[in-house]
């Protein structure tokens, strides 16, 4: 966790208790100094193992701990996964991520297939990124030969609400694996979700955190939690617009480089929320109608908003 006398954590908390419209307005000044904010960069999320997860994570219905009506299937074959990432590349996507519901990464049959699927999209000429759990150095070092880009391994929440939302592992164990995707050269893909009975102090530790990294995550997904019932927090408010709204203005003056995505819950919020997200400095989004095992956006929609934004060139 942050220090309290941590410069990012003071930044942070000062910025999330600033008034709504002048932080908005300081955090898109920030963003068009560092990025053109007229492009949206756009990657499918694909699961290529879903359920039977062993952690615990309280939002997730993918966890063998929780009765949130979903099962647990084999990997996807090479085929199918091809298919689905060609179909990203006709829709416009750069970035194709993989995802498997793995508590760690284990070394045999299972990951060295997750390699060969890394180099075959590759191939098709996109951005690949995973998401596999937790990772040793070799295992990391592995995925950056087979032609991965960008590791994802999300922080959820800030350190002092984490036991809260996980149990069956730790901080320190997450940032380990950020450690080892860093130091094999892979891009980091980190970020949070809001809505998990966080307080504003605990969404300003996990900025912190983020902002804290030497160099800050590339690509920071900023999620809305999107309540699954059946899961400990099924029955959980949504976040309000004004707040992830609030969380994205802030990270992007904390981390005038990184590349913020307005993920998961996207679809729930109205396209003039979205819109002032993306002036606030949100430079990228998940496509396609699932994202792993909730909803997603559907593609006409999509392209209907930033065309009115003007933000397909």
């Amino acid at each position: 966790m942050p220090s309290l006398e941590s410069p990012q954590l003071a930044q942070a908390r000062e910025l999330l208790d600033r008034p709504l419209l002048d932080l908005v307005f300081e955090a898109a000044r920030v963003h068009r100094a560092h990025h053109d904010p007229s492009r949206i960069q756009r990657s499918r999320l694909l699961s290529i193992k879903t359920g039977g997860c062993p952690e615990n994570c309280a939002y997730c219905s993918q966890s063998a701990h929780h009765d949130a009506g979903g099962k647990q299937t084999t990997r996807l074959d090479r085929a199918s996964v091809l298919a689905e990432a060609r179909r990203a590349r006709s829709e416009g996507a750069q970035r194709f991520c993989m995802g498997a519901a793995w508590r760690g990464a284990e070394d045999g049959p299972e990951f060295d297939a997750v390699l060969e699927l890394i180099g075959a999209v590759k191939e098709l000429g996109l951005e690949t990124c995973a998401t596999l759990g937790m990772l040793t150095p070799d295992q990391a070092r592995r995925l950056r030969g087979a032609g991965l880009d960008y590791y994802n391994h999300n922080l959820d929440t800030g350190e002092s609400h984490y036991a809260a939302v996980v149990t069956t592992r730790t901080y320190a164990e997450r940032l380990a694996t950020l450690e080892a995707a860093r130091g094999a050269g892979l891009a980091l893909c980190c970020g949070g979700i809001i809505g998990l009975g966080e307080s504003t102090e605990q969404r300003a530790e996990l900025l912190a955190t983020l902002a804290a990294m030497d160099p800050p995550p590339e690509s920071i997904p900023i999620n809305r939690l999107v309540a699954v019932p059946g899961t400990p927090l099924g029955d959980q408010p949504p976040a309000q617009w004004d707040e992830i709204l609030r969380v994205i203005a802030a990270a992007r003056i904390l981390m005038p480089r990184s590349v913020l995505r307005l993920s998961a819950g996207r679809g729930e919020l109205s396209e003039e929320a979205q819109a002032l997200c993306f002036l606030a400095g949100a430079g990228s989004i998940f496509v396609g109608e699932r994202l792993l095992t909730t909803p997603g956006t559907d593609a006409d929609d999509d392209a209907r908003l930033l065309k009115k934004l003007g933000l397909e060139r």
